[in-house]
């Protein structure tokens, strides 16, 4: 059994891989399309950090799938990976709305006004 003593760009496939756990997992292809949902996610944040649009529900849907397939431990420590600080303060809110996260988590992190805004409108 492989242990990750330290998850790195290098073995967040293998990573991935040990914690994916989707029930209706058909073939390789699924497991993809769900880790290039941290991808979507990243690009999601970056496009409200350029262009200030928000897509909330997109962020949300992509979220929750992303954590219902790879766990809430390993969806935190791949989003570590992923994501750079600028994006924390973006994300940090979602996690909070769903319950990912306390509000105590990630503390050195400001989370976005505009964001939490946004959530407590749906």
């Amino acid at each position: 059994m492989m242990i990750f003593n330290e998850l790195t760009e290098e073995n967040l496939f293998l990573y991935a891989a040990k914690h994916y756990r989707n029930p209706q997992f058909s073939d390789i292809e699924e497991f993809y399309e769900d880790l290039k949902r941290f991808k979507y996610i990243k690009r999601l944040l970056n496009r409200y950090i350029d262009q200030g649009e928000l897509a909330e529900r997109l962020i949300l849907n992509h979220t929750i799938v992303v954590f219902n397939s790879f766990g809430i431990e390993a969806a935190l420590s791949i989003l570590d990976i992923k994501l750079a600080d600028k994006h924390w303060p973006i994300i940090k809110p979602f996690l909070v709305y769903l319950k990912y996260i306390k509000d105590d988590q990630y503390t050195g992190i400001a989370m976005n006004q505009e964001v939490i805004n946004a959530l407590r409108k749906i």
